[in-house]
């Protein structure tokens, strides 16, 4: 083989490398969840939208959420490289550019921002703008190494998704997407100190101020329980506010004492299998309970007869 065609032939089979690590840098399986709840929020929102407008903004909450994991990844390369769990992702392990994932992440946030605006509405724009906003400066380069209570408030980034959706179809926000928005924000800490419960000698090394290594892990699964405590009556406010039934009231009911379970589980077992399974077990509830509210959405039962 001559040495033009040698290179052509590397070329094309490192091609597909270079292609998934592009993926990698949007934090596909976070953008997943982000997604689902965005749609759930456009799909139960009162009123109507073309199934392509509607396609249109699911796509641009996408395109926002992997815009705004990208610059993460470019502006935590440096702990990203000191901690077990992220230390293989493309930025640090040297697979791409820090300027190459920090434009890739502005152009996909602009882009989706604009896009949202254009196609779509501003106010749902505008709430895109600053969950990309809050989710970089205000996460990542303020709280993330500033303060345990990272989680808890930057948790706020992760509950606008489906605020966006509900605007992207009414162009407003009322109390329902409120509600959408406490389930996310509060789900967030239990779901991430679980985690962190397994990972701090991570987040230590990286001197990243996680709970566990400020307060330590008994007063972590105190907590845990604690957030886990007020996400299960919030997790029924949709019932309250109106935009759900008794399809999604039982099932979040169940889920909420099923998840309660598994946060006292760990206050008093301190392996690292139980907080294992408790963020598996999180990640699973918060994907059924949108999945309920759809449930519910589309047969609709009352609460009271």
């Amino acid at each position: 083989m001559s040495e033009p065609a040698a290179r052509i032939a590397v070329a094309e089979s490192a091609a597909p490398v270079a292609l998934g690590d592009t993926f990698a840098l949007l934090k596909p399986r976070v953008m997943s969840l982000v997604v689902f709840t965005g749609a759930v929020g456009l799909i139960i929102a009162p009123g109507t939208i073309h199934p392509v407008i509607a396609a249109v903004a699911v796509l641009c909450i996408a395109i926002g959420a992997g815009g705004s994991a990208a610059i993460n990844m470019w502006y935590d390369r440096d702990i990203d490289a000191v901690m077990t769990r992220t230390r293989a992702r493309p930025v640090p392990a040297g697979r791409v550019e820090p300027g190459a994932a920090l434009g890739l992440g502005i152009v996909l946030s602009v882009g989706a921002t604009a896009l949202m605006g254009l196609a779509v509405n501003w106010v749902a724009a505008l709430l895109l703008a600053f969950t990309i906003f809050f989710y970089v400066c205000i996460y990542t380069m303020w709280l993330k190494r500033r303060t345990p209570q990272n989680i808890v408030i930057g948790g706020a980034a992760g509950a606008f998704p489906p605020m966006i959706g509900w605007a992207a179809v009414t162009g407003g926000i009322d109390l329902t997407a409120v509600a959408l928005f406490g389930i996310i924000f509060l789900w967030t800490p239990p779901h991430f100190w679980a985690l962190a419960l397994v990972r701090s000698s991570d987040y230590e090394a990286a001197d990243v101020p996680m709970l566990p290594v400020v307060s330590g892990d008994r007063s972590t699964r105190r907590w845990i329980v604690a957030y886990t405590l007020l996400l299960v009556p919030v997790s029924l406010a949709p019932c309250a506010t109106g935009a759900a039934g008794a399809v999604y009231g039982i099932g979040a009911l169940v889920a909420g004492v099923l998840l309660a379970a598994g946060a006292f589980r760990v206050l008093v077992d301190h392996s690292p299998a139980a907080a294992k399974r408790l963020f598996g077990a999180s990640i699973v509830y918060l994907f059924a309970l949108f999945a309920l509210l759809l449930a519910d959405h589309a047969w609709p039962v009352p609460v009271l007869p």
